[in-house]
């Protein structure tokens, strides 16, 4: 059973930046398969923010491309998500994602006006 587990997420002023973390549990790393970032607001489905493929090839949400980056870091045992110009719409429970079946318990990032 793979363990991720969301950090960074806080409350910040529309404009501002947050980068968010996502670490893979001891053993595990996010190399070889398919991991991303979604975020859920209430009341709302769950949405892909961004997503890297196993061939490296990353796909972010629409409504948020331009604004994130997301990359793996520290030998591949994170997956972080750099975020800015953040909207009040970007208020949500973000979670990580990996190999599809494997999900973080959520960070919440709240952007206020």
């Amino acid at each position: 059973q793979m363990e991720l587990k969301e950090s960074g997420g806080g409350s910040v002023q529309a404009g501002g930046s947050l980068k968010l973390s996502c670490a893979a549990g001891s053993g595990y790393n996010f190399r070889n398969c398919v991991k991303g970032w979604y975020r859920q607001a209430p009341g709302k489905e769950r949405e892909l923010v961004a997503r890297i493929d196993v061939d490296g090839t990353t796909t972010y949400g629409d409504s948020v491309k331009g604004r994130v980056t997301v990359s793996i870091g520290r030998g591949g045992k994170t997956l972080d998500l750099e975020m800015s110009s953040l909207k009040t719409e970007d208020t949500a429970t973000y979670y990580c994602m990996a190999c599809t079946d494997y999900w973080g318990q959520g960070t919440q990032v709240s952007v206020s006006s």
